[in-house]
């Protein structure tokens, strides 16, 4: 049986992790499972999986999560400290789902650890690419990307050659706001922002898909993951997200991935892998798609994504700040503090403030997100006053 662990149990990735382990309950030992404070969904889980622990990140749900577990067996934590010590418990498999950078001890703890990392948490390598990266190579773990773009990358690559790639494109859906004009995005809601026209995803992650800034930040993971420079990477937009990514080779050759847009398909190709494993998504029935459409982005209408190109070709810190930045952004939008645009616009701001050198270690970078942080906050307040 493999044995694995998920941090970020309760999540929308997470919660299709739990399925596919559940539909499969003799191929998988739960060692632990990891929220920061749903404690009903995370007991829940933990007692049907039958996990040797559950862990609260925030310690103050510690009691309620013991008085939920108590006499099932399963061994109740609190604490961010918690959350790493179960990332470091020696599993075969480690998804990690943590979203934000409440996810990056974690995720280089699962690292250190030397198992299998399928890393869904985007600011492990966006904010942290080269540290977590040499993290992996010193401890011998394998990192398996979990977004669907990058899974799709992994499936069509030809790692033993990589002379022979000329681009690797990342597709987009362009979000809810692919059409709208740039004038009508001022009065754009959190509620409109959320609702994808393709894919069920949480709140965040949803809104970075409205600016596109999702696709910038995969595009600065895609730098890490695969061995290919800043300029062979491109982004297309394909409002059906059936072409989940393509690479191009240098003799015009160009491989894709296709599915149904279901996370749960890319979860399982890096649960079972090197294997695959059978799902329950629907199959894909390309008559009734009809259609594949693309279109290249429309950079000055989603300027999300032009700031992330910029970090990623300027490197060194760049990468974080924006990260950390939009993290503050997106967070006072769904609290309905700032407007859409503002979302982007903080971002650049941020980035135009603050250039401490290339962080070298993981409290390098949390330091760098922290101070971040803070002059994003600052021109929030501006922005609310």
């Amino acid at each position: 049986m493999k044995r694995v662990t998920v941090l970020g149990a309760t999540g929308s990735v997470g919660t299709s992790t739990l399925d596919l382990i559940e539909r499969n309950p003799h191929a998988f030992e739960v060692v632990a499972l990891t929220a920061n404070c749903d404690v009903e969904k995370l007991a829940a889980a933990a007692i049907r999986t039958r996990a040797r622990c559950a862990v609260v990140a925030d310690e103050k749900c510690l009691p309620a999560l013991q008085e939920r577990l108590a006499g099932s067996g399963v061994e109740a934590m609190g604490g961010a400290h918690s959350v790493c010590d179960v990332a470091r418990m020696g599993a075969d498999w480690t998804m990690a789902a943590i979203v934000g950078s409440a996810g990056l001890k974690p995720v280089m703890a699962a690292l250190e650890a030397g198992g299998t990392v399928a890393l869904a948490n985007k600011e492990s390598l966006v904010s942290a690419g080269e540290v977590m990266m040499a993290a992996a190579r010193a401890h011998g773990a394998t990192l398996l990307p979990v977004d669907s773009e990058h899974n799709a990358v992994f499936q069509c690559l030809d790692r033993t050659a990589p002379r022979g790639v000329r681009r690797i494109i990342l597709t987009a859906s362009g979000g809810p706001f692919r059409a709208t004009p740039k004038e009508a995005m001022r009065d754009i809601t959190p509620a409109q922002a959320v609702a994808h026209p393709n894919w069920s995803m949480g709140a965040k992650i949803s809104v970075d898909s409205a600016t596109m800034m999702n696709k910038g930040l995969e595009l600065i993971e895609a730098f890490h993951l695969f061995p290919v420079a800043a300029e062979q990477l491109a982004v297309l937009v394909h409002r059906q997200s059936v072409v989940h990514s393509m690479v191009e080779y240098v003799d015009g050759s160009v491989l894709a991935q296709l599915g149904t847009p279901d996370m749960r398909t890319p979860i399982a190709y890096a649960l079972a892998w090197p294997e695959r494993m059978e799902t329950l998504c629907p199959p894909l029935d390309l008559a009734t798609v009809g259609k594949l459409e693309f279109e290249n982005p429309d950079l000055d209408r989603f300027p999300a994504l032009a700031l992330a190109m910029e970090a990623l070709k300027a490197g060194g810190a760049r990468p974080a700040i924006l990260n950390a930045a939009n993290e503050v952004a997106v967070a006072a939008f769904l609290a309905g503090r700032i407007g859409f645009l503002e979302i982007a616009a903080i971002s650049a701001d941020t980035l135009s403030r603050y250039d401490p050198a290339a962080p070298e270690t993981l409290d390098a970078v949390l330091a760098i997100d922290a101070e971040a942080r803070l002059y994003a906050a600052e021109r929030v307040k501006d922005c609310v006053a």
